[in-house]
């Protein structure tokens, strides 16, 4: 009977596993973009003192309207956003038309969700920490579904915070 019950239960179980989702190879991939975006999230900046990195990428970001979510000094990581306006005249315009041809209500984009996130790292010479920052966003449209998420990829984001934050650093460095 135990023997019964074993091999009953071993078949039940391989039945099961060749029913699990194969993840596809190309899923497991990166893009070929993939590098250069992440040259283009990253800086080295010459120190050690994760500390001082974080607390000026802190207030880089709240001057730059974000509120912070979350803060983990000790994994080195920050997480902000700001809500956005999203509406475009041309979105609200085809709602409009679409609404009146159909006769139902037609959603259209409405808000947005910024989100910036920040790592920091201690490279293996042991004199430089590296800083990566990602921006995303999520649209949000007027019946609050998400209707987009994605990655900003523009340089200028990215350069834009570096420049802000190598001089932020430096001027907290000489107490200046």
């Amino acid at each position: 009977m135990k023997t019964f019950t074993l091999i009953l239960m071993a078949s039940m179980a391989i039945g099961l596993s060749a029913c699990a989702p194969k993840i596809p190879k190309e899923a497991l991939m990166l893009k070929p973009e993939s590098m250069q975006n992440r040259q283009m999230q990253t800086r080295r900046f010459a120190t050690t003192d994760e500390g001082h990195l974080l607390s000026s990428s802190t207030a880089l970001l709240q001057d730059m309207g974000f509120t912070m979510e979350e803060a983990n000094a000790p994994l080195g990581v920050l997480v902000a956003s700001k809500m956005r306006d999203a509406t475009t005249a041309g979105n609200v315009t085809l709602a409009v038309v679409a609404t009146l041809l159909t006769r139902q209500p037609v959603a259209y984009d409405k808000e947005q969700k910024m989100r910036a996130s920040v790592v920091t790292k201690l490279l293996p010479n042991g004199k430089e920490m590296s800083v990566r920052v990602t921006f995303q966003r999520i649209v949000f449209n007027t019946q609050g579904q998400v209707t987009t998420a994605e990655a900003i990829i523009e340089p200028e984001a990215y350069q834009e915070f570096f420049s802000k934050l190598s001089k932020s650093v430096f001027l907290e460095a000489n107490q200046i």
